[in-house]
């Protein structure tokens, strides 16, 4: 069985900086993607049929970015079954927090699982989760990317210890 592919939608091609972090990742990990511009609002009907053939498209999630009100991902949702990422883009006089309510308060039913306000690698990293319980192989570059984030973490350990050691000279 093939990986299946990730869906990203967008309000506006403006959210292109903020979600290039999910772009690189879903590249890390070799999952396949299509990003396109869709608006909950101004395209509604483009956004029901990109939801509505997502699966048959050879889609396995979908992650949907929208700032302000941020209606697009649940109106993804609404018109498929198959999982999406909600990702609250910081913008407008509420740097944000209006989208991640928008998104993160979906009603029973048509659930969105939401990351953090411009969390796009977040994004990526739930939707390589998600697709590697039927994939081994994404499963094996999820371990390694762990580990790389351990060794990280390491790393900035050893150079605090280098800054705190010439404090006093």
């Amino acid at each position: 069985m093939s990986l299946k592919k990730v869906l990203v939608v967008m309000g506006s091609d403006s959210d292109f900086p903020m979600m290039e972090p999910c772009f690189k990742l879903l590249d890390k990990f070799h999952i396949p993607f299509t990003a396109q511009v869709c608006s909950a609002h101004r395209s509604p009907n483009k956004a029901a049929e990109l939801a509505r053939t997502a699966r048959q498209s050879g889609f396995g999630l979908i992650i949907a970015a929208a700032g302000l009100a941020a209606h697009l991902p649940g109106v993804i949702a609404a018109f498929t079954t198959l999982p999406v990422i909600g990702v609250p883009c910081k913008t407008g006089a509420l740097s944000g927090v209006d989208a991640l309510y928008a998104i993160v308060q979906m009603p029973s039913g048509v659930p969105v699982a939401t990351v953090a306000i411009d969390g796009a690698a977040n994004a990526a990293i739930l939707a390589a989760q998600i697709l590697s319980v039927s994939d081994d192989a994404l499963e094996d570059r999820l371990t390694q990317y762990k580990k790389e984030l351990e060794m990280s973490v390491e790393l900035r350990n050893e150079r605090l210890k280098d800054k705190l050691s010439t404090i006093g000279e």
